[in-house]
């Protein structure tokens, strides 16, 4: 039986909870709460000197960026009028499959899990918003093995993130996303490690 959330270790809790707020950031922009939350964060006491500058990056255009501006650049950026011109879909850059494969293999993944997409979410499971919460999850809410950890990261994150961090920083309306993917980058590059320890 696993420990309750309580009992969650603080080096645990603290990476449940940057997956978490990746998994808000590129779900939907940020409103004016979350905005001066990020405006207002400590400084990462990280002995990753690169996530720390990258998280002051992260925190000064939250404090200089209007909620109606993030709004509208998340829009141009992720939304966009007919094909977005950045994919937050991972099935994007899976390059080896069809559109369609990675899809059934992700809820194959999922269901072994015990995981599912809910009824009433219309976003596809591959979304990077749905994967970095899906790791929340398994970090913080079901306690599973870093094995386990490892594997769903290795299949559905690490192939993915890196493109999509790279389209974020090239795409010329990018502006409070550009260090929202810097962010993600350098954290996703420690996670990597990390994995690639055990």
């Amino acid at each position: 039986m696993r420990e309750p959330l309580a009992f969650v270790p603080p080096e645990e809790l603290a990476r449940a909870n940057f997956y978490g707020l990746l998994a808000r950031l590129f779900h939907a922009p940020p409103d004016e709460a979350l905005l001066e939350a990020l405006a207002s964060a400590d400084e990462l006491d990280a002995e990753d000197e690169t996530l720390a500058a990258r998280w002051r990056e992260l925190i000064a255009a939250a404090a200089t960026t209007p909620a109606d501006a993030v709004r509208e650049e998340f829009d141009s950026t992720f939304v966009g009028t007919g094909k977005a011109p950045v994919t937050l879909y991972a099935s994007a850059y899976s390059l080896r499959y069809t559109n369609e494969t990675p899809l059934a293999a992700l809820r194959a993944d999922l269901a072994a899990l015990g995981l599912a997409r809910r009824e009433h979410v219309g976003e596809p499971e591959d979304h990077i918003a749905a994967l970095c919460e899906t790791m929340r999850h398994l970090i913080a809410a079901e306690r599973r093995s870093l094995e386990e950890q490892r594997h769903f990261y290795r299949r559905w994150l690490a192939p993915n993130v890196e493109p999509l961090c790279a389209a974020i920083e090239a795409h010329e309306r990018a502006s409070f996303y550009r260090p929202v993917s810097r962010v993600a980058k350098a954290f996703f590059s420690l996670e990597q490690a990390a994995f690639e320890m055990l």
